[in-house]
């Protein structure tokens, strides 16, 4: 049995990154609607995922995307509740 970095569940960290920092991203912007909870979990997932496939150093485009996109929809909705109940 053959076993590597290309075999690993360790390369899958970059393209899971991303995928939920979009998700994160998407629901950030329909925060209004659908609460703030689905945002804060699917960016802290993704900033997660990202920190876990940079500490590899597998797939770091994807990583750093996914850590980018899931720290602004963690910070999105935080900073939009800070100024709406200022």
């Amino acid at each position: 049995m053959a076993t590597g970095s290309a075999d690993s569940p360790a390369t899958l960290y970059g393209p899971v990154s991303l995928v939920l920092g979009v998700l994160a991203l998407l629901t950030a912007v329909f925060a209004g609607f659908i609460g703030i909870a689905f945002p804060l979990l699917f960016g802290s997932l993704a900033v997660t995922f990202a920190l876990l496939g940079l500490g590899r150093k597998l797939n770091r485009r994807q990583c750093f995307t996914g850590l980018v996109l899931g720290s602004l929809s963690v910070l999105y909705p935080i900073v939009a509740t800070a100024f709406v109940t200022a």
